[in-house]
This record gives structure tokens, C-alpha cells and sequence, in this order.
């Protein structure tokens, strides 16, 4: 680790303070004020430099909202009359239609970075390491106690094969490891057993990340190749993000929900 991340170390180890995060709310709550009043006072070619800022903030945010609108919008058609009697199959029919058909490609990718990462849970609670590892003391030196045992569940790839003992850092349990996950499509309102392909991104950082381990609010890559899911050009996907929704380690079970 970098010698001037002491504090995400420290939090790592021992967590964050009770009020810490009661504490980061009123601060950002107090920013408005603060730059409103910077806003106010600042004269000459600062306020103009200010302004020319805060007008591009503004015009981001209104274009990223307007675009989590229209990716998310779907509305019910009631103003469409059909002309003549509609057959009996259709009549318990709701047509539902987007709110606006995208006439090219530029602008579905434009949405597409939009909502990238609009996830179900945009906040977890992060996991200090003395949760996330147990100390193995092994071997004649008891002073040197530097191999851990992950007690989260993990996920290794097919092709992986162990270190032999005396070169092996972490130890990731077998009955601790998992290959599949139950993921939740959230417009079909379907569940599928599916296979996990990989471990996109642990919340707690990096290091959990590249061992696999499986938390509340990582991001998994799931195999859908037989939900038969297809893009705008016809060609079947094969795999898609999900997110963890449960704490695998006290379930026995992933359960995710599918990020489209």
C-alpha cells in the first residue's frame, strides 16, 4: 500500500468513526451555503470564472438527468384508438411504448455511459479487514503470523490452482468458494441460476477485488448467453454485469439483480 493512504488503511483495520458518516452529511449539506456565498462575493474576472463553472455543473447534471429519464421512462399507451374490433387474444393487452425511439447508435451509447453505473445499491457498508481475513499462525515461527484466511465467499476461475503452503499469502476456503448466482432480471421479474464468469469490482477496494471475494454490493460478471438476450445488431451477450443484493457468507447463496 502507498505510504500516504494511512487513513484508508486504518479504516480498513478498524472501521470508521460513529458520527463519521452524520458528520459528512452536514458538511455536504453546509456546502450550498458556502457556495452560494462565494457566488456572491466574488467580483471581476473570479466571478465571471465562477459562473462559466457552475453554468457547465448545471448543464451536465440537466443533460445526465434527462438522459436517466429517457432510459428509464415507459409508459402505458391509453390514446390509441384501434379502428375496428380487436381480437380476443389481444384485448388483455397492455401496448407499452418508450418515450422517445433513438434514431441512432451515438445516442443509445450516450445513454448506455449515462446509466452505466446506476446500481441498486449505491451504498454498503464497508468491511473492515478483521472481518474479512483470519490470521493463520502456522510453522515453527509463531512471531511471523503473515498468512490470512479469507472467511468471505469467493470465486475463482475454473482454470486456478493453488500455490503450494509455503508460498501461499491468502487461503480462500473451498467450501467458501462459489461459481453460480441467482440473478434477478428486474423488468421480466425472473430469477435464473446463473454462472459467474468473474469478479468486475469489490466495494472495499482492489486487493478484494483481485481475490474474488464476494460481498454485499460487488459487481460480478454473470454468463446470460442462455437468457438469449441480443443487442440492437442481433448478436447474442454473453455476459453482463449484476450486483449483490444479499451477505453471501451468512445466505450460503448469491443473490444478485441484473444491471440493464
Amino acid at each position: 500500500m502507498p505510504q500516504g493512504d494511512y487513513i484508508d488503511l486504518h479504516r480498513k483495520r478498524h472501521g470508521y468513526r460513529p458520527d463519521h458518516f452524520e458528520k459528512k452529511r452536514k458538511k455536504e449539506a453546509r456546502e450550498v451555503h458556502k457556495r452560494s456565498a462565494i457566488a456572491q462575493k466574488a467580483i471581476g474576472l473570479k466571478g465571471k470564472m465562477f459562473a462559466k463553472k457552475r453554468y457547465a455543473e448545471k448543464a451536465l447534471m440537466k443533460k445526465t438527468l434527462a438522459m436517466h429519464d429517457e432510459s428509464t421512462s415507459r409508459r402505458k399507451v391509453d390514446d390509441k384508438v384501434h379502428d375496428g374490433a380487436l381480437p380476443a387474444y389481444l384485448l388483455d393487452r397492455d401496448e407499452t411504448t418508450r418515450a422517445k425511439v433513438l434514431s441512432n447508435t451515438i445516442k443509445q451509447k450516450r445513454k448506455e455511459k449515462a446509466g452505466k453505473w446506476d446500481v441498486p445499491l449505491p451504498k454498503v457498508r464497508p468491511v473492515a479487514e478483521e472481518e474479512m481475513f483470519r490470521v493463520i499462525r502456522s510453522g515453527k515461527r509463531k512471531s511471523k503470523q503473515w498468512k490470512r484466511m479469507v472467511s468471505k465467499v469467493t470465486f475463482v476461475g475454473p482454470a486456478f490452482t493453488r500455490k503450494p503452503p509455503k508460498y501461499e499469502r491468502f487461503i480462500r476456503p473451498m467450501a467458501l468458494r462459489f461459481t453460480k448466482a441467482h440473478v434477478t432480471h428486474p423488468e421480466l421479474k425472473c430469477t435464473f441460476n446463473l454462472e459467474i464468469i468473474g469478479v468486475k469490482k469489490n466495494p472495499n477496494g482492489t486487493m478484494y477485488t483481485s481475490l474474488g471475494v464476494v460481498t454485499r454490493g460487488t459487481i460480478i460478471e454473470v454468463n446470460v448467453s442462455e437468457l438469449g438476450l441480443v443487442t440492437p445488431a442481433g448478436k447474442v451477450v454473453w455476459g453482463k454485469y449484476a450486483q449483490v443484493t444479499n451477505n453471501p457468507e451468512n445466505d450460503g447463496c448469491i443473490n444478485a439483480v441484473l444491471l440493464v
